[in-house]
């Protein structure tokens, strides 16, 4: 692992997940983005893992940033918004970093409309945790410091 005995995890959030809290509370929770991302440092802390975490709207910088830390992380926690049922572009540069992936989304998506049934990630994802509200991140990295453990 390029963190020694600490895994190194990129924590990437899509498009709109920067409004949590505001955006529709009764499908998404109440909880910021930030709270979300100062309780995966706490637990991420608690298992001796190593995060950078990102945000953005825009596909391209998210596909910058991923291609960017590519020989830094190993492994991949995500959610990847709406561009789960649209980006070709972005599934492919996660499965350039041939690291484990946990796609990671706050509601159930195979609960919701039909265009949100489908993600162009899972299938290349190690893990997939839908409908778990914001405690699937914390599921996620659990999942992953397992996944990681194990194969050493």
């Amino acid at each position: 692992m390029p963190g020694g005995t600490n895994p190194q995890i990129l924590v990437v959030h899509g498009p709109n997940l920067n409004l949590l809290g505001f955006r529709d509370p009764s499908l998404y929770g109440t909880k910021s983005l930030e709270k979300v991302n100062e309780e995966m440092e706490k637990r991420a802390g608690d298992l001796q893992m190593i995060l950078k975490v990102f945000q953005s709207n825009h596909e391209g910088a998210i596909i910058d940033f991923l291609q960017e830390n590519r020989s830094w992380a190993d492994g991949v926690i995500i959610n990847p918004g709406g561009l789960t049922h649209s980006s070709v572009s972005l599934r492919d540069a996660l499965n350039m970093l041939r690291v484990p992936i946990i796609e990671v989304h706050i509601t159930n998506i195979h609960a919701r409309e039909d265009f949100r049934r489908t993600s162009l990630i899972v299938d290349i994802a190690q893990g997939h945790i839908a409908g778990m509200g914001t405690r699937g991140y914390l599921l996620a990295l659990d999942g992953l410091k397992n996944m990681l453990v194990e194969s050493i």
